[in-house]
């Protein structure tokens, strides 16, 4: 199933185009303003964004902005109203992919997002995210506050482990078995504390990162 973001203020259109995917094999979750998917992209990815430009708080490229400075190839589409070449321009400055001009038809929506979908694949499967957090897989980097982060070897491994498993309580023996002991690294407990305190530090003392007492450890998204 595609998982598909669609940010548009029109309430009219936006149930229209949920309704047309969603017969189609997408699950659409509908965002009506900037900060509301702004928020909901910090805690996951979807597949791909259709993203209108005049929104109640401010003008979509900044979003697309912002965007970019996270998942670089997370697929977006703009929307925009005939002959708005200036927001086209500026949509593309921004990172889109593509854009569908208004009014359009559900049939031409439905083939572009196919064709990018096609461009791109499923890029959002490279990426894991937690308030804010972004670890990049393809990339194999981290960022957090749209700044790159730099880890070692053993905090990267940490961090993907915990974010692999999102949700859940890890812990601390599985912690040690599944990054270090599977590398045939014997190590203790006392070195999981210091690379933690580490990680901790590097990624500015997370809330997401909790500490779960005399158990191990939790990655949750802080609503």
């Amino acid at each position: 199933m595609v998982d598909l973001y669609y940010i548009e203020d029109d309430s009219n259109i936006a149930s229209v185009v949920k309704e047309y995917l969603e017969r189609r094999n997408f699950r659409v979750t509908i965002f009506i303003t900037l900060a509301e998917a702004k928020q909901a992209l910090k805690n996951h990815v979807p597949t791909l964004v259709l993203l209108d430009w005049n929104m109640p708080d401010g003008h979509g490229d900044s979003l697309c902005q912002w965007i970019r400075s996270y998942w670089k190839e997370l697929p977006i589409i703009f929307l925009t109203v005939r002959g708005d070449s200036m927001d086209i321009v500026s949509g593309f400055r921004n990172g889109a992919d593509d854009y569908v001009v208004k009014p359009f038809s559900l049939e031409v929506l439905y083939s572009r997002v196919l064709a990018l979908l096609r461009r791109t694949g499923n890029a959002a499967e490279e990426y894991l995210s937690c308030d804010g957090i972004v670890i990049d897989q393809n990339r194999h980097t981290v960022s957090c506050r749209s700044e790159e982060i730099a880890l070692s070897a053993a905090e990267y491994q940490l961090l993907l482990y915990l974010m692999q498993n999102k949700g859940k309580t890890v812990t601390r023996e599985k912690i040690l078995e599944q990054v270090w002991d599977a590398n045939g690294n014997y190590v203790n407990n006392n070195t999981l504390t210091v690379t933690m305190k580490r990680l901790r530090d590097k990624l500015y003392q997370p809330e997401c990162l909790k500490t779960v007492r005399s158990v191990g450890y939790r990655m949750e998204d802080i609503i």
